[in-house]
């Protein structure tokens, strides 16, 4: 019988790094494992919600799977690095503290901070999840414009 491993346990340390950096007591560790995944999937849908549009008026891409999202977490606060491959798609200006916002609403704590960052990703087609994004999304097009 064979074993299988996930492939990113495997990699740890090595070529990749983890998600999330914080420690916590073992009981306490299923609600640190929920509360990441509550702040992937608000910075997921604020993305996917406040994504820019091309000049055709038409979303250019969609982001959602261009992200990585890095959480360290502090004793009162937590910073939140999110690594993207095309920024621009992104209005940066003045939204970083809207999601801040969602965020507190989502998690509700009092006594913690966010600190987001986005940081582009240098060489996004080489990412093959934004790869497979984009050649994706250039299918989608080509199939809409020949459907016209």
């Amino acid at each position: 019988m064979e074993q299988k491993i996930n492939p990113l346990s495997f990699r740890l340390g090595t070529t990749q790094k983890h998600h999330s950096f914080w420690f916590v007591q073992p009981k306490n560790y299923s609600e640190g494992l929920q509360e990441d995944k509550k702040i992937r999937d608000c910075i997921k849908n604020y993305i996917q919600k406040n994504r820019k549009k091309g000049s055709n008026g038409k979303i250019e891409s969609d982001s959602s799977s261009e992200t990585h999202i890095e959480i360290q977490k502090e004793i009162d606060m937590i910073h939140i690095i999110i690594h993207i491959g095309f920024p621009n798609l992104l209005p940066i200006k003045g939204e970083i503290k809207e999601l801040d916002k969602d965020l507190q609403k989502e998690i509700n704590y009092a006594n913690q901070r966010f600190n987001i960052s986005i940081e582009k990703v240098k060489e996004p087609y080489r990412q093959p999840n934004i790869l497979a994004e984009y050649i994706a999304f250039q299918l989608k097009i080509e199939f809409h414009s020949e459907r016209q």
